[in-house]
């Protein structure tokens, strides 16, 4: 069965070695050699007045590591078997980089032989150890039968807070154990602290065993065994429970009782030990190969899939998400492209149709001034003030109709260019529109049109067809009074009608003379608009012809921009999606061996499951 665990060991090595793992790689090489030690390296581990010197002098019937008397136990006491009883303290030198903490070059151990007499300053570590150097421990050696067959016992320090991992990792790596004792005593149930101690233990050890020491200084210790046997149960802790008594155990030797010494609970624990020993090479070995592979492939796979897990992240903000961005771009374009050209366009034509109401608005008023003067004004006496008036008014309205043309434009324009405000930069067209410096001068004179006046000869005609109408109607009514035709009375009427007709046909000159300005002027006004108005249109045409001309250009060159961008973050992302399949072929290629390695490992023994620490009991 050697060959089968060994296999398995040497492959989990090779895995290390190809993950590029040379610290994992070193513990498993340590983890190889510790197997095949014949020795069975037991720990034992504890609180402080636990009883766990007095358990290793139990085991072995000697009092080597110091108990009572305030003495403690400052640094680990390694007890092995020797054919001469001597001790030693064994100091390694400090750790150096690349050197993992309680290994050491051959040759530079510092070896400083102790006393029988002085084993108890060398374990409370005042005698041997140099001051300054690394980790120390003392190393006893005796010839007991128990120790020749290969048994090492390791007598730990006790801790206030073995509930740290780290202080029991540290002091399994140092002691390289194969098994794990957990010391309790009697007087109370297991704590929390040990109850979290022996979930942390038992994640790296596969043979862990609870001592419950002082049974016989408690009455009810197999009510507290019974307990302590249900909190390992309930923990998921898989470690038995072996209650002993140590001062039962030495009685018994020192006076050879039998009967006393299996009342102290040490045979079946030293059975145990025997059957460790014995099974180190098979199931003890097979167990630990099986924690080692978990440990391995726990550590290995952790990053692989923390690598996984960031290139999902970075799919999503690397250059697949820059290529997404790069296409939303070109997108947001076209639609930014149909958006300016549908404004430009209403808006030039809203544009159109303000101007025109505006400056038709602007001649009827001016129309209208026109009519309410001419209704009492003669053309011929004030055109040429009226004349005057009418080409300013013209050009006032002209002006403001320009004016207005191109504030309206600026305003299209900054429309427009409101639709690439995104793009981070000033769109507008370097132009400006003013109003030409010229259109006073470019409006046309009006003639006088030409109307009828009302000369002396017409005057006297019209006069005497209205005085012979009085002379004669007034003649016929005084000849029926026996007066003559021609007299006085009709003589004056004659003038009176005369006069009259020479006022009225004046007065039907006048209107007819207001009505034929007011016709010239309206013709000439409508005329002056109608120019105006295709100014007007042919400058908005121009300038709306400009804006599509220089927003196109623009469009154009984004355009060519983005799609260079487009074709740019496509490479990227297909040179980062190829490189990114590859890699995420070869981690899962990956975990699928180290799941099969794991799968092998787990086929030596069954697999462990892992409990959670405790929380403290009320």
């Amino acid at each position: 069965m050697a060959g089968i665990w060994l296999d398995v060991l040497d492959e989990i090595a090779r895995t290390c070695r190809e993950h590029g793992r040379g610290d994992l790689l070193q513990a498993v090489r340590q983890k190889r050699a510790q197997l095949l030690d014949p020795t069975l390296r037991v720990l034992v581990i504890g609180e402080p007045n636990q009883g766990k010197s007095q358990l290793v002098n139990a085991i072995v019937n000697a009092p080597v590591c110091p108990v009572g008397d305030g003495r403690t136990t400052v640094l680990p006491t390694v007890v092995q078997h020797a054919e001469v009883a001597a001790a030693a303290v064994v100091q390694v030198p400090p750790p150096t980089p690349g050197r993992s903490p309680g290994t050491a070059l051959p040759g530079t151990v510092e070896r400083t032989p102790v006393p029988v007499e002085q084993i108890p300053a060398g374990v409370a570590g005042s005698y041997g150890r140099r001051p300054g150097g690394g980790p120390a421990y003392v190393e006893i050696g005796l010839p007991r039968a128990l120790l020749g067959a290969g048994l090492v016992l390791v007598d730990t320090p006790g801790a206030d807070e073995i509930g740290t991992p780290a202080a029991v990792a540290s002091v399994a790596a140092l002691n390289r154990a194969d098994a794990v004792l957990l010391v309790s005593d009697s007087t109370r149930e297991l704590s929390v602290a040990e109850l979290n101690v022996l979930l942390h233990v038992t994640r790296a050890h596969p043979n862990v065993l609870v001592v419950q020491t002082k049974i016989d200084l408690v009455p009810d210790w197999r009510a507290v065994a019974e307990r302590n046997q249900r909190h390992l149960a309930e923990a998921g802790v898989p470690a038995a429970l072996i209650p002993v008594s140590a001062a039962l155990r030495l009685r018994a030797a020192a006076a050879d009782d039998r009967d006393l010494n299996a009342e102290s609970g040490f045979p079946s624990l030293v059975a145990r030990l025997h059957r460790d020993l014995a099974g180190k090479a098979d199931v003890l070995a097979r167990a630990t190969v099986g924690l080692a592979a978990r440990t391995v492939v726990e550590q290995l796979a952790a990053p692989l899939r923390a690598e996984l897990e960031s290139q999902q992240a970075e799919e999503q903000s690397g250059p697949m998400s820059r290529l997404h961005a790069a296409q939303r771009e070109v997108e947001e374009l076209r639609r930014c492209s149909v958006r300016w050209q549908n404004t430009l366009n209403d808006e030039m034509a809203d544009l159109l149709s303000d101007i025109e109401y505006d400056l038709r608005e602007r001649t009827r008023q001016i129309l209208r001034e026109v009519d309410d003067a001419f209704d009492t004004a003669d053309p011929l006496v004030a055109w040429d003030t009226f004349q005057e008036w009418l080409s300013r008014n013209l050009t006032e309205a002209a002006e403001a109709n320009h004016e207005w043309l191109a504030q309206r434009c600026d305003f299209v324009a900054r429309r427009v260019a409101g639709h690439f405000a995104r793009y981070g930069y000033d769109v507008l067209p370097p132009w400006s529109m003013t109003v030409p410096e010229d259109l006073a001068g470019r409006t046309p004179e009006i003639e006088q049109p030409n109307v009828d006046r009302f000369t002396v000869s017409q005057k006297v005609i019209t006069g005497m067809k209205g005085s012979y109408g009085g002379l004669l109607m007034f003649g016929l009514a005084m000849t029926l009074a026996g007066m003559p035709m021609i007299n006085p009375v009709s003589i004056g009427a004659g003038a009176l009608f005369g006069g009259k007709s020479i006022r009225d046909e004046s007065k039907q000159l006048l209107r007819r003379r207001q009505a034929t300005a007011k016709t010239a002027i309206q013709r000439h006004v409508d005329d002056y608009f109608v120019r105006v108005v295709k100014d007007c249109r042919d400058t908005a045409r121009q300038v709306q012809r400009m804006l599509r001309d220089h927003f196109a250009a623009l469009t154009e060159e984004l355009q060519e921009a983005i799609v260079q961008s487009l074709r740019t973050a496509k490479q990227a992302a297909d040179t980062d999606a190829a490189a990114r399949d590859q890699r995420q072929r070869e981690i899962k290629l990956k975990m699928t061996r180290l799941a099969a390695l794991y799968d092998q490992a787990q086929q030596l023994t069954a697999a462990r499951p892992a409990a959670a620490p405790l929380e403290p009991r009320a």
